[in-house]
């Protein structure tokens, strides 16, 4: 938790200059720098925390290693996602978004923080820090461009409100993010059970 701070206090920091920001509808350009940065935020975030999850924690219960593995990762995606969502408010808060686009930020910044963090720490587990960091940021980038074709595909309201449209979303976004979460929850227990084998044998 306390690993987290740092990346929490540049977040809240860097949201402070967003007030000086002026936008006129539609915010297209501003909104997706916005989700770049939060999504390369919760990156980096994870790097760092990754390494502290390992099968030392919850030793005071009788739990296999891959139970001790599995809970320190998704800790760790907690912290991601929950210092993520807390950026994504004062940020957009900041910028003056209208409430409904304020919303759909934390909806896309939220979704894209807990399954690339998912994804990065099974990446990590399982074939280390360069592949983790190619995946998380590969994953990243899909969700983002998804997000773009919509509001490109979309557009916004008169006054840059999120205009929410069943076909829009099933076809640009849904899909992106049923393959995200997919592909975070499998790397993540693979990796997590690959750990806990290793962690298994015996030490020569």
């Amino acid at each position: 938790m306390l690993a987290t701070i740092p990346f929490l206090a540049v977040g809240l920091v860097a949201s402070l200059p967003l007030l000086l920001v002026s936008w006129t509808p539609p915010p297209f350009t501003i909104f997706i720098v916005q989700l770049a940065g939060l999504v390369l935020l919760s990156l980096v975030a994870t790097l760092r925390l990754v390494p502290f999850a390992g099968p030392d924690w919850f030793r005071g219960h009788t739990w296999s290693p891959f139970l001790r593995l599995a809970s320190s990762g998704v800790a760790i995606v907690f912290l991601v996602t929950g210092t993520t969502g807390l950026v994504t408010l004062a940020s957009s808060a900041a910028l003056g978004y209208p409430p409904s686009l304020q919303f759909l930020q934390l909806l896309s910044a939220l979704d894209i923080a807990w399954a690339g963090a998912a994804l990065v720490v099974g990446g990590y587990r399982a074939w280390g820090r360069p592949v983790a960091m190619t995946v998380g940021a590969l994953l990243g980038i899909a969700c983002i461009w998804s997000i773009r074709a919509y509001l490109d595909a979309i557009g916004f309201g008169p006054a840059g409100e999120w205009i929410v449209d069943a076909d829009g979303l099933v076809r640009y976004v849904l899909p992106f993010d049923v393959a995200a979460a997919v592909m975070g929850i499998g790397v993540f227990v693979y990796g997590t059970r690959r750990q806990a084998i290793e962690q298994a044998r015996p030490q020569s």
